[in-house]
């Protein structure tokens, strides 16, 4: 595990910029920290050490020194890999499994991404092509970024790593403003800034040198091509019981101590339990004081149920406000969801005892976990029974009319998938930011942004366009960012054994019928984990991530926090303020979402950590001393 970034050099550039870049990252990778350079790039590496903790050191080389490698994460078939290679004639220097890498570029180019699995961000440059080659790994667990004006290009696994880069033109990409007031997060390949991009999950790129060229190309991409109606429940929680067995083992595999995150959830808990029959293992589970909110004496009483320590780890309301900028700070673009915080205390409380911790993600996206996938059957019943003109009618009509029950579901009847998915408005819809934006020729349709992942998926039940949408969206970019984020700004790594290959190949043929029905979501998963666990645990509703954050918000020393960023220059430059306002008072009347507030008020951090410049607070200097 680490933090890599390089760049094709420029002039301008002075030499020590790409020492300067790894600085920023240094919290990827405590351990170490190496460097190659040569008349073209520069590449920087941060080490988190896990595996064959004596070796490892990276930059790393090909036999014939034409091929360098930098790496970020976790290759967990790379023995066989390796056996594979060393039977065609390949030797191996170490037991790491970034030296399977560089080898297997060598045999198979580009072909060596469909044998992977893994979570992984890695960038080869091919000295004898004068390229640079980088991929990430199938669904999006380990970052990766590249900047590309048309003149400059420089890569890493966090974007603040370029702010050190003097050929870095920092902007705001603006554009993006209502599609982040919509999602939360960017749902494509475009960032906040301009120029920089993500490499997009299960794809990777190629930067030619000489002509200043960047190319993309996708190897894997996710499907329902192959669903299997003949399956049942039974059978799909049989399989499933041997896939998990068999992903958390090889995701336990480490030279130093494996920990667990433990939720009251299904899913960690699920986890935990199998991991716990390899060897013993150390749970850590986040908690309030207020017993409302924690989970604290689920996690308590399940691990001593299977006789496996578990340490409880409590944050404060301070804690929590007093954070926030510091969390834009790791977190690169601007995201609102609640339980990032929460995470961050729980990975620092968790790297106190342990360097690795496995957790729970991906199971909701992949067994059907989300109670709004049952919403899709009412809505494919209606829209197939009312004829489009009849609801189209009502819908117009019941929108000039009071508030009343049903209403809602009239109004999204008349909408595509597409458009009425709650994702694509989570936070703010096409009105609501119209009266929020300050420049309302800005707004754009949420919905046409989003809309062409819906279509990959259109002959496909509207349960299952759900499922596919989070799977690309959701789970990369806020499910699988704020885990790696948070985590890695301990320097703790965090593996996901039910977002793998293995796993999504086998979720990707069950029927609607073996992942929800009228009695629950992810039922199969839950029979599987109810055969290994009590029953209370494999049926525990989902939560989520409770917090009291909403009832914070209204407190005095807090609210005044809020009332100072939506008043502040940076909301007036972006936002009508007395919308601001507005939301605000509706919140503390229990009539306005948490999300509404936290959206524009995390923006207006992020933006004065990010871009001081144009702010009379000078906060990236403060949080950096605090990261």
């Amino acid at each position: 595990m680490c933090g890599f970034c390089g760049y094709v050099n420029q002039k301008d550039v002075p030499s020590d910029t790409i020492s300067k870049m790894a600085d920023r990252i240094k919290h990827r990778g405590p351990d170490d920290e190496q460097y190659f350079q040569d008349e073209n790039v520069s590449m920087g590496f941060r080490r988190l050490s896990i595996i064959d903790l004596a070796h490892g050191g990276q930059p790393l080389f090909s036999k014939d020194q034409k091929k360098v490698l930098t790496f970020n994460g976790e290759i967990y078939n790379y023995k066989e890999i390796r056996k594979e290679l060393q039977d065609q004639g390949y030797e191996f220097e170490t037991d790491v499994d970034s030296e399977v890498l560089i080898r297997g570029y060598e045999a198979w180019g580009s072909g060596l991404l469909k044998k992977l699995r893994g979570m992984y961000a890695f960038v080869i440059y091919d000295k004898a092509k004068n390229e640079v080659f980088g991929a990430r790994d199938h669904f999006g667990i380990k970052p990766l970024y590249y900047y590309d004006d048309g003149d400059a290009f420089m890569y890493g696994s966090e974007i603040k790593s370029f702010l050190s880069n003097p050929a870095f033109n920092k902007q705001l990409n603006i554009s993006l403003l209502p599609i982040h007031l919509s999602f939360e997060f960017i749902p494509s390949e475009e960032t906040m800034f301009k120029n920089v991009y993500k490499v997009m999950p299960g794809t990777y790129f190629i930067h030619h040198i000489d002509s200043k060229k960047t190319e993309t190309h996708r190897y894997y991409q996710f499907n329902y091509d192959h669903i299997d109606n003949s399956q049942n429940v039974e059978e799909d929680a049989k399989k499933i019981e041997g896939l998990v067995k068999d992903s958390v083992k090889a995701h336990m595999v480490a030279d130093v101590e494996v920990g667990s995150f433990l939720s009251s959830g299904v899913d960690s808990s699920y986890v935990l339990n199998e991991a716990s029959k390899l060897k013993p293992i150390k749970s850590f589970s986040l908690g309030f004081d207020n017993s409302k909110y924690s989970e604290l004496s689920w996690s308590t009483d399940f691990a001593n149920q299977i006789g496996q320590e578990n340490t409880p780890i409590k944050i404060t309301d301070e804690d929590y406000f007093d954070f926030l900028p510091t969390m834009m700070y790791y977190m690169d673009e601007p995201l609102s969801n609640p339980s990032a915080i929460q995470l961050f205390y729980l990975a620092k409380g968790t790297r106190k005892q342990v360097k690795v911790a496995l957790s729970g993600e991906g199971a909701d996206e992949f067994f059907g976990g989300y109670n709004t996938y049952l919403e899709a059957k009412p809505f494919e019943r209606y829209q197939k029974y009312v004829p489009g003109f009849i609801r189209n009618t009502l819908a117009k009509m019941v929108t000039k009319m009071p508030r009343f029950h049903g209403r809602r579901f009239l109004i999204r009847g008349a909408q595509p998938l597409s458009e009425r998915y709650y994702r694509v408005n989570y936070v703010f819809n096409y009105d609501d930011r119209n009266r929020l934006l300050k420049d309302q020729s800005l707004n754009r349709d949420s919905g046409a942004y989003s809309k062409h992942i819906f279509d990959e998926v259109k002959d496909k039940d509207e349960m299952t366009q759900m499922q596919y949408f989070d799977i690309n969206t959701w789970l990369p970019f806020d499910i699988l960012q704020k885990a790696d984020r948070m985590s890695m700004a301990n320097s703790l790594e965090v593996r996901t054994p039910l977002v793998d290959k293995e796993v999504a190949e086998f979720a990707s043929t069950m029927p609607i019928k073996t992942r929800i029905n009228n009695e629950g979501t992810k039922i199969s998963l839950r029979k599987a984990a109810e055969n290994a666990l009590p029953e209370k645990v494999a049926m525990k509703e989902k939560l989520g991530f409770p917090s009291p954050i909403a009832s914070w918000i209204r407190e005095p020393k807090f609210h005044k926090r809020i009332v100072r960023a939506f008043t502040s220059d940076v909301a007036q430059k972006f936002f009508n303020t007395d919308e601001l306002m507005r939301i605000l008072k509706e919140h503390d009347e229990g009539k306005s979402s948490m999300q509404k507030i936290m959206t524009p008020y995390l923006f207006i951090l992020w933006y004065e950590v990010y871009f001081p410049e144009d702010t009379d607070a000078d906060t990236i200097n403060k949080v950096e001393l605090q990261a």
